[in-house]
This record gives C-alpha cells, sequence and structure tokens, in this order.
C-alpha cells in the first residue's frame, strides 16, 4: 500500500504545477502504470530496468569488477599458474608452473572442476556461511587469489565499460590503484610522528618525495595505454563500435590503508599530486576492510593526514568508505564516529557504504548535516547483504531516504558478487519498493553528484527551460553545456530518458488456456 500512496502523491504533486501539460501528465500516469507492472508482473523485469537510462556507476573497483572467468581466460593466455590448493592464480615462481608446483591456467580452465572452484574461490558465487568463515572472509578473500599481467589494465577497462554500455550506463567512476609496490623501498623504515605537518615534511625529504613526479608520470601513462587498449578491444572510432565506447570514464586514485602510516600517506600524497596533474583522476577513496587492525588502529589518522593536504595543497574531491560496519563486527566504540570524522575531519563530499550511521553518536544531527550540506550516500545493497549481513529493514536506506540525505545506488565489486548496477536497481525497487520517479532521481544523482568537471545542469536556468519543453538546447544552453563535462553528461541522461518514456508500454499477451 506504501508504493501505491507514494505513487499518487508523486503524481499529484506533478500535476499540481502550472509547467506541465496535459501531455506531460498523461505521459507521467503511463509511465508510473508501467512502472507499477514491473513491480508486479513476473517475466518482463530485468529487460525493462536494463533499458532505464543508469547516469552512472560512481563506488566501485576496477580490480572487484571482473569476472572471475575473465581473470582465468587471461591468465590462460598469458601462460599463469593455478594453485588448486588454495585455488589461486599465480605467477610461476620457479620459471615454469610445474616448477612452482602448480599446473597451468590453462589446463584448470579446461578440466571442469578445477574450473568451477577457481571461480568459486575468486567471487561469491556459491558462498555458504560456515564456521570461521564469513561472507566478509569470501569477498575480501578474492582479491590476494588474482593474478593478471599489467597489461590487462586495458582489458579490464574494456570490459567493465561494454557491459555498462549494454545496461545504458553513462558514466563509471573506477577507483583503481595503479601504484603501489613501488613505494614500499621508499619510504620503508620512516616512522611517523603522527603530526601530519611534520610527517609530510619527513615523506617530502625522503626518497619519496625525490621520485614523486615520475610516480605521477607513471600513473599517467599507464592510464593512457590503458585508454588505448579499451579503445582497440571495443573498435571506438571504428564504423562498428561496442557500446563501451559510449561510456565514459573517470578515476578514483585508490589509497589502501592496511599499512603503516608511511605507506598509507605517501599514498595520499601521491594522489593528491595525481590529481593536481591528470584530469582522467577526479577523487580520491581509501580502501580494504574498515575493520581491519590497522584500518580502526588508524583511522582518525588517516582523516588527519587528508586534512593536512585538503587545507596545505589545496582542496580536492573525497570520497570515503565510511561506516562499511555493523555490531558484531567491531566492538560498539568502534561504530561511533567514522562517518563523522570522514566528514567533518576527511572532507568527504560522498560517503561510501554508510551502513553504520544509526549507531554514530548524535547520529539524528548527522544525518541533517549530510542532507543540509547534500553529501550523497553511495549505497550497495548486495554487498551490504553479502560482508556485513545487512539487508531489508535493517539496512538504513529508509532513514537517509525519509531525511532527504541524496543516494544513489553502485555495484561497489560487480565482478565478485556476480551482479551488474540493473541487479542492483531492481534489488532497490523490489526490496524498498521504491517508484519509478525515484529510480529516476537516484539515476540523475549518479551524475549530480559525481565528481566530473563543470557545473551541474541543474544550476543552468537556460538549460532547464530547454529541457521543459522537450527542445533541442538552444545556443545559450549549448555555450553551457559545452563548458562542462557534467551537464553535457546530464543532457545525455535526460534525452535518453525522454526515449525510454516515449517507448514504455505494458505489452500486449496472448491469452490462453491458462487465463
Amino acid at each position: 500500500m506504501r508504493f501505491f500512496a507514494r505513487l499518487t502523491c508523486v503524481l499529484m504533486a506533478l500535476w499540481s504545477l502550472p509547467s506541465v501539460a496535459q501531455d506531460q501528465g498523461d505521459r507521467v500516469a503511463r509511465v508510473a502504470g508501467t512502472a507499477l507492472y514491473w513491480h508486479l508482473d513476473n517475466g518482463r523485469g530485468r529487460q525493462a530496468f536494463e533499458a532505464m537510462p543508469k547516469g552512472g556507476d560512481i563506488h566501485t573497483h576496477l580490480r572487484g569488477a571482473i569476472y572471475a572467468e575473465t581473470w582465468l581466460e587471461w591468465a590462460a593466455e598469458d601462460g599463469l599458474c593455478a594453485d588448486m590448493e588454495v585455488p589461486a592464480l599465480r605467477f610461476p615462481e620457479g620459471g615454469t608452473c610445474d616448477a612452482s608446483g602448480w599446473i597451468t591456467a590453462a589446463e584448470a580452465q579446461a578440466f571442469e572442476p578445477y574450473r568451477l572452484d577457481l571461480i568459486n574461490a575468486l567471487s561469491t558465487r556459491s558462498y555458504v556461511p560456515t564456521n570461521g568463515w564469513s561472507g566478509h572472509n569470501q569477498f575480501f578473500g578474492t582479491f590476494a587469489k588474482i593474478a593478471a599481467k599489467p597489461e590487462r589494465f586495458g582489458d579490464q577497462l574494456a570490459a567493465v565499460a561494454n557491459r555498462a554500455g549494454k545496461q545504458n550506463v553513462l558514466y563509471l567512476e573506477l577507483m583503481e590503484t595503479v601504484v603501489l609496490p613501488q613505494l614500499f623501498p621508499l619510504v620503508g623504515g620512516i616512522e611517523l610522528t603522527g603530526d601530519p605537518a611534520a610527517d609530510y615534511q619527513t615523506l617530502m625529504a625522503s626518497p619519496f618525495g625525490d621520485q614523486l613526479e615520475a610516480l605521477v608520470e607513471h600513473i599517467q601513462l599507464q592510464l593512457a595505454y590503458a585508454e588505448t587498449r579499451k579503445r582497440e578491444l571495443l573498435a571506438c572510432g571504428s564504423g562498428t563500435p561496442e557500446p563501451g565506447c559510449e561510456v565514459e570514464i573517470r578515476f578514483l586514485h585508490q589509497v589502501v590503508r592496511e599499512f603503516d602510516p608511511a605507506v598509507v600517506y605517501a599514498q595520499i600524497i601521491l594522489g593528491w599530486a595525481v590529481m593536481e596533474k591528470t584530469p582522467k583522476v577526479v577523487g580520491l577513496n581509501l580502501v580494504a576492510p574498515e575493520d581491519g587492525f590497522l584500518a580502526l588502529r588508524d583511522y582518525t589518522q588517516h582523516m588527519r593526514m587528508i586534512d593536512h593536504l585538503y587545507t596545505n595543497r589545496g582542496e580536492q574531491n573525497i570520497t570515503l568508505h565510511a561506516g562499511e560496519l555493523t555490531i558484531g563486527l567491531v566492538r560498539p566504540k568502534q561504530l561511533r564516529f567514522h562517518i563523522r570524522e570522514a566528514i567533518e575531519i576527511g572532507h568527504a563530499k560522498r560517503i561510501g557504504h554508510g551502513v553504520a550511521i544509526g549507531y554514530e553518536d548524535n547520529h539524528e544531527q548527522l544525518v541533517q548535516k549530510m542532507a543540509e550540506e547534500e553529501i550523497l550516500v553511495e549505497i550497495n545493497l548486495t554487498s551490504n547483504d553479502t560482508i556485513l549481513g545487512v539487508t531489508g529493514d535493517e539496512h538504513p536506506l529508509q532513514l537517509y531516504r525519509d531525511m532527504e540525505v541524496p543516494y544513489t545506488v553502485s555495484t561497489d565489486d560487480e565482478g565478485v558478487s556476480r551482479i551488474d548496477l540493473t541487479h542492483e536497481y531492481m534489488r532497490l525497487a523490489r526490496s524498498y519498493r521504491v517508484p519509478y520517479f525515484e529510480l529516476r532521481h537516484v539515476s540523475r544523482n549518479s551524475l549530480t553528484y559525481s565528481f566530473l568537471d563543470g557545473d551541474s545542469l541543474w544550476g543552468m536556468p537556460a538549460c532547464l527551460s530547454d529541457l521543459e519543453t522537450g527542445q533541442q538546447a538552444g545556443d545559450a544552453c549549448q555555450t553551457m553545456l559545452d563548458r562542462s563535462d557534467k551537464a553535457r553528461l546530464q543532457w545525455k541522461l535526460e534525452e535518453k530518458f525522454r526515449e525510454f518514456e516515449a517507448d514504455l508500454k505494458v505489452p500486449e499477451r496472448r491469452r490462453n488456456s491458462f487465463n
């Protein structure tokens, strides 16, 4: 009944606007009725939700987005090995797989029991809770079992872009760590004091500081190579381009926080330098299990590291995993401050997961602050279910909705979880009875709160008037769109929504002996 009531309220609000013409009201009613059909009828939901325009996936880890079968295919092609005792993919250690005590990945791929074991090990496909092994263990344990040549970076981009393109997704904001092993010899043995200003000077005076510019150039070269490879694989620019060619990609500099403070701070400093000089790298995030020993011990210190750079090196876009915790996974005292510190010290413009919001001290005030300051929450329903066991009414999604905190849905690690963005929109709609017009708003939010360069379309009056009439962008609007990557993609999303809604209909059914 709540679903019907919500639809009615939305329709009444739209019809009460003087600027809405009768034909627009008719379209609204038709779309609402068709959306109800998606919820209640069987068999056609996937097709409808896949076709629905989805602005972007702005919380997705590139490495976690690749399906296990794809890792295995690449390993077989590249002569890597399979350690079936774990099981895991490996680089040969003794010159050959046989000398390493393993079999080749090609052999594992060809033998069905081994192939299935590897797929299960590199994902949550057949995970069943057992004593001592949780969904959290299975999920995060997959990453150490992956092996791939660095040259496959572009192949990864092609795979995720094409999957997104086939789902009518316009934009991906991918988290990726391009440089990490190179940092260990540069900062090894450096002890930090906990004073972020003094520690910054210490690191910049170390071999890391000397190599910072070279590390930035290395990242830029890797990104350029990967983009070229992606375009080649997807035949972009040819007469028969793949759908992924239309998907725009930006990167978030991914900092792995489960290391000693010197390594973490060096990654953050490197991220700042990369964001300053690389337009395709639009933000920074800290990753690795939030309940890890070092992640918990150093959480506030990490926020203070970000704060020092934000204050002294210049503002950058920050989105942070915060509140990816629940009671029982950690002690209650560790649930009380992570989201708040991410916002108030770490300058987060977006919060990833935010599941532990109800445990935060003075959480109502914090949620109100998020609403007023428009700090978006990146909701990852399947990931939260698998890792934390949080689903349904236990999830704080309804709290965020009630308090009008902006949110969008994202995949987190779609390859590990064996999902895609369409799956998450369907789960949102069906688990929480979210009506079509809110789904459309969720899709818009993914671009509005993205870190794409430029002003938002929703702050451009000249464009809004053109949108209302459904006409092409006028000269004044087009000038604004040309200056903003964000507005340009938002305009494209609105065009796709018009096309999608114009084609929506409840299919006619052939009568048979059963009805």
